[in-house]
């Protein structure tokens, strides 16, 4: 049986921040499991390998005897958490966040227990709460504090619209952890802010404060923005192996490190070694595969990640795919551009009129996967490895 000391080891590897680490220890102490909430709003889909940050840290309490709350916020995710965001997010119906609940179930096994990690939604108890409830809710948090959190400062500062159920999104996941008497709440560094509210309300309904647990958040395939599906700089976890393997051996070097440290279960030792084997002149490419076989791995078999591995060398030694592709940067005004006028623009096509030729033939594919769609946009903030032929390849990061 491991000590404290170890446990608290194994809790801070990796972690950006823990609010208060005194408090943990208290509570480990104790001698009996700890109640770990996460949420997740689903607002999308699919599971990305960005999530799976969080999800490796609650399998890791998981391991060390705790008690996970996985919860879904699908009374949330109709509000569209602000953190992070410029404008007011669309709200989402209530038949989408449902839909989108059910993957998420079916998916958080490839990584958590399932034996021992308890489902549960927000509209078990928001269902519940009449006008006065949520009134009295609301009476807990100050505009003026509110307008502390980062986002809605920069908002208000610039004159951007802020909608008043956005006041209400901290407050409710905060309301969650009442409701789960929750040790200890996980979440990304954006969400410190509602992390926070959590302990504040937990003491104004006579509970111990949670304790508050950040992890760093994942860039995309592009390096800059967080990963994220609808930026399309994302990799699911549900990927067929070879698009999983093609998206990690597409990332660039400095970021491949970001994602070995984020993602790899190698120790801190083993990573210290494969960097160093890299200064001394070992082939980056290398490491990639490597890592990119652990992944695949992970999320499908050993097996689907040799042959992965077979059919990504096997494209190099047909020449099919280059070992250093080009990278190009390009800025669009309206958020979008046509996937005509980005393979011109990147020198990939003569024209736009020999792009739409080359689309027609089939001989158009974004990170290995053919183009159809002659009309198709490619959204700002993505990045994507674009091919035309057999021998044109260029990494083409849009930027607005």
């Amino acid at each position: 049986m491991i000590t404290i000391t170890e446990a608290l080891d194994q809790i801070k590897q990796g972690s950006q921040e823990i609010l208060l680490e005194n408090e943990l220890r208290t509570k480990l102490e104790r001698g009996k499991p700890l109640r770990i909430k996460a949420g997740f709003d689903p607002t999308a889909p699919d599971l990305h390998l960005g999530h799976t940050v969080l999800l490796n840290k609650l399998r890791q309490f998981q391991k060390l005897g705790h008690t996970i709350f996985f919860l879904i916020g699908d009374f949330t995710g109709m509000i569209g958490d602000p953190s992070g965001k410029n404008v007011t997010r669309k709200p989402l119906s209530r038949e989408a966040v449902l839909e989108n609940a059910r993957t998420y179930q079916e998916q958080i096994y490839k990584i958590l227990d399932p034996d021992i990690t308890q489902i549960c939604f927000n509209s078990e108890w928001m269902n519940k709460m009449d006008a006065v409830g949520l009134i009295k809710l609301a009476a807990q948090h100050t505009v003026a504090r509110m307008l502390e959190r980062d986002d809605f400062h920069k908002r208000y500062k610039k004159g951007q619209a802020i909608a008043i159920h956005e006041f209400l999104y901290p407050l409710i996941q905060g309301y969650d952890s009442v409701e789960l008497q929750a040790d200890v709440e996980l979440g990304g560094t954006d969400q410190k802010f509602n992390l926070l509210v959590g302990r504040e309300l937990q003491k104004h309904f006579g509970q111990a404060p949670q304790v508050v647990l950040t992890m760093p958040i994942l860039e995309g395939l592009d390096g800059v923005q967080k990963m994220s599906k609808s930026l399309g700089n994302y990799i699911g976890i549900d990927d067929a192996p070879n698009d999983m393997f093609g998206k990690l051996m597409s990332i660039s070097d400095w970021l491949l490190w970001r994602y070995i440290d984020l993602l790899s279960f190698k120790s801190p030792a083993d990573i210290v070694s494969l960097q160093k084997s890299v200064d001394e002149g070992a082939n980056p490419r290398d490491i990639k595969i490597e890592f990119a076989e652990e992944i695949v791995e992970r999320f499908h078999s050993r097996a689907a990640a040799t042959r992965a591995t077979q059919d990504f060398i096997a494209r190099f030694k047909r020449g099919e795919m280059p070992e250093d592709i080009a990278e190009v940067t390009l800025t669009v005004e309206n958020g979008t551009i046509a996937i005509a006028n980005l393979l011109k623009n990147a020198g990939l096509t003569s024209s736009t009129s020999d792009a739409i030729r080359m689309i027609k033939q089939g001989a158009v594919k974004i990170d290995g996967e053919r183009v159809d769609d002659r009309a198709l946009k490619i959204p700002a903030m993505s990045t994507h490895v674009y091919q035309v032929g057999k021998r044109r390849f260029a990494r083409v990061k849009v930027n607005e």
